[in-house]
């Protein structure tokens, strides 16, 4: 029935040749052979002679399961042989958590713990002002791993599809960043340590996206990672410098 319910999209992507063996990341002209009266079965890749995407029979919890690993072969699958369109919805989500965090760290800090206060604090413009300064930040992030990445391997990215399913695959793997919103909520006195691990979740997965996206070594995307975290950190130091609580 999982592979059933794929036939029209499958039939789409076909035509763009958009299918990746999920092992050994060779380019695949379909993810199964439909036989007809309900018969059906999964492609073997011509190059690993291994099933090009056994995801695609997998519940998708599984496949959660799978990426928040960091399997590889769960991102190619999501990447490459799946059409997800969430990648904007979740990175403007992702920004509102992130927004959210800081204008409660920022209401904690307020020395004025009235009720009403606090409601009219909540419509003044310091959570669009923390939500401006977190996308911006997110943007420098990005700059600085396309940056590393174009100088240091032109050949990547070289048409303007190169750079969107990069940006895609960086977006998607921000997911992490949902987790801001359960740790405020369930707030104890280990939450900076889960900040910190959210953290670092969020940059592991940036770079196995990166790895999967252009089939690089581990090497690079750390470096783009890193990069772009030097980058982020100076618009941080720019605004502070500004006066703004950040």
């Amino acid at each position: 029935e999982a592979l059933a319910g794929r036939g029209v999209l499958s039939c789409a992507m076909a035509a763009l040749g958009a299918y990746r063996c999920i092992e050994c990341n060779r380019e695949a002209a379909e993810l199964y052979r439909d036989y007809q009266r309900g018969v059906l079965r999964i492609s073997i890749c011509k190059s690993c002679q291994k099933p090009v995407d056994k995801y695609i029979e997998y519940d998708p919890v599984i496949i959660l399961i799978n990426a928040i690993l960091c399997k590889a072969q769960a991102y190619r699958h999501i990447l490459f042989n799946t059409k997800l369109n969430i990648h904007g919805k979740l990175c403007v989500f992702c920004l509102l958590c992130e927004a959210y965090l800081r204008w409660l760290q920022l209401q904690d800090s307020s020395q004025n713990i009235d009720p009403d206060d606090l409601i009219r604090y909540a419509k003044e413009w310091d959570f669009y002002r923390m939500f401006g300064i977190a996308s911006l930040e997110q943007t420098s992030f990005l700059v600085g791993i396309f940056i590393t990445l174009w100088w240091m391997r032109p050949e990547m990215l070289k048409t303007k599809s190169d750079f969107i399913l990069l940006l895609k695959a960086l977006l998607l793997s921000s997911y992490g960043k949902l987790l801001l919103i359960p740790a405020v909520i369930w707030e104890h006195d280990y939450t900076p340590l889960c900040l910190a691990f959210i953290k670092v979740f969020v940059l592991i997965s940036n770079s196995q996206a990166i790895r999967v996206t252009l089939n690089l070594n581990r090497v690079l995307p750390w470096l783009a990672i890193l990069f772009g975290l030097i980058l982020e950190n100076a618009v941080v130091c720019l605004f502070q410098k500004m006066g703004w609580d950040v």
